[in-house]
């Protein structure tokens, strides 16, 4: 979730003394489908040293995105990393590997909140990424009123007409636009649904974008207002001070990126130990570092950056905890509706 750059990285080193002082022996390759720059080089410069393995990213751009194309099949990845709303499809429909994460060495670190998510009972599919909220990114020069709410992308104020931009991600929208008018996800409410599609539709013409990339359109002054993930506005915070992260009171998504092996997987062995590795407490926290989000790995504080620690994007507020709430994968009936608005918004 997370800022998509259309880039395709590729990194390779042996390190055979420190392999052999680890007692470890893998060797070979690693293909990895993740959003993009949301994966740490160090980690992956990391991992190549202490199995010997050739790691190559491929990045994607939306859970859609990732989805259609593992499920086409002769992608050649042997990792994704989906978001949880769409794992019961990728469990259902037979594209993963039952790998176990739960009976992993490093599963101990994983905190309790984390070991059974509704998405994945008991973590037999799923080791745990990089977790976050989807809310409101302003640049507070721009405009001074409240950003605690989507109001700014769905009834935008004058002060940003012309200057928001949307992530083009159905269901976190869907799900944004419809706590908004008082409903909740995946609603059969005709009436809420049409409330939804109305906002969406008349509010378009007042954005500027519906892209993956804010951080430098807000350095330039291009953009003043984003509906986007929360480290990526933390990202941006630190490029332009002037920046502030907004959560709506309406209700906003909770979401959690998850490491997966593909069934169709030509390096299983290792993916598992990427699977492994992701949960050692100094190696999450390379992701967090990197990307700007918190991880659900146990020990993983002492290794992350200190403005982590009191960073008002990665740290919910208190005041607002109650309205995050994580979506489901609405059904294929419901899903139908959706995609129906959603191609309309697109033209």
């Amino acid at each position: 979730m997370r800022q998509f750059k259309n880039s395709t990285i590729a990194c390779s080193v042996a390190a055979s003394m420190l392999l052999a002082s680890q007692g470890v022996s893998a060797a070979g390759e690693l293909n990895i489908y993740n959003w993009g720059d949301y994966t740490s080089p160090e980690l992956i410069t990391k991992f190549e040293q202490a199995y010997d393995v050739k790691v190559t990213i491929t990045d994607y751009d939306s859970n859609d995105t990732a989805l259609a194309k593992v499920k086409a099949g002769g992608h050649g990845f042997d990792i994704a990393v989906p978001s949880a709303n769409y794992m019961p499809i990728w469990i259902n429909d037979g594209l993963l590997l039952k790998t176990r994460p739960d009976q992993m060495s490093n599963f101990k670190n994983v905190m309790d909140e984390w070991t059974n998510p509704d998405w994945d009972p008991g973590r037999h599919y799923t080791a745990p990424w990089l977790w976050g909220s989807v809310g409101m990114v302003v640049n507070t020069d721009v405009y001074s009123g409240d950003i605690n709410t989507s109001a700014i992308f769905l009834e935008p104020p004058e002060e940003l007409v012309g200057k928001i931009n949307v992530a083009p991600e159905m269901g976190d929208i869907m799900g944004m636009t419809l706590y908004y008018v008082g409903s909740e996800p995946c609603t059969s409410d005709k009436a809420a649904l049409r409330r939804a599609r109305d906002l969406l539709v008349a509010a378009k013409p007042k954005w500027s974008s519906m892209g993956y990339s804010i951080k430098e359109q807000f350095a330039a002054g291009d953009m003043a207002a984003s509906v986007y993930w929360n480290g990526d506005a933390m990202r941006t915070r630190m490029e332009t001070p002037s920046v502030a992260y907004g959560y709506p009171k309406e209700g906003f998504v909770l979401w959690m990126d998850s490491v997966v092996v593909l069934k169709d997987a030509k390096n299983v062995e290792n993916a598992k130990l990427f699977q492994n590795f992701v949960m050692d407490p100094e190696n999450a926290a390379m992701l967090s570092n990197f990307a700007m989000y918190a991880n659900a790995i146990d020990g993983s504080a002492p290794f992350m950056l200190d403005i982590l620690a009191t960073a008002p994007e990665v740290q919910i507020p208190a005041e607002h905890i109650g309205n995050g709430r994580f979506i489901e994968m609405c059904s294929p009936e419901i899903n139908e509706l959706y995609t129906a608005i959603w191609t309309e918004l697109m033209k």
